[in-house]
């Protein structure tokens, strides 16, 4: 897989929660880090997305907002 996007992180299935049109998708990245992504039930459909399997959270975004606490 060759993409442009700078932000690829491989990680592990831990949940997949469907609705009527979307999904949750939760990707566990290391031991306690996770991150969720919304998509399509059709799109977690096609793609065969199962618990404890491999998938990539691939970010593109035009702006990041970077902050600290106080």
């Amino acid at each position: 897989m060759k993409l442009s996007a700078r932000n690829i992180l491989k990680g592990t299935v831990k949940a997949i929660s469907h609705g009527a049109v979307d999904s949750e998708v939760v990707i566990e990245l290391s031991p306690g880090v996770e991150i969720v992504s919304i998509i399509t039930k059709g799109s977690a459909e096609s793609l065969g997305l199962a618990v404890g399997g491999t998938a990539y959270a691939i970010i593109k975004a035009p702006n990041v907002i970077v902050a600290v606490d106080d």
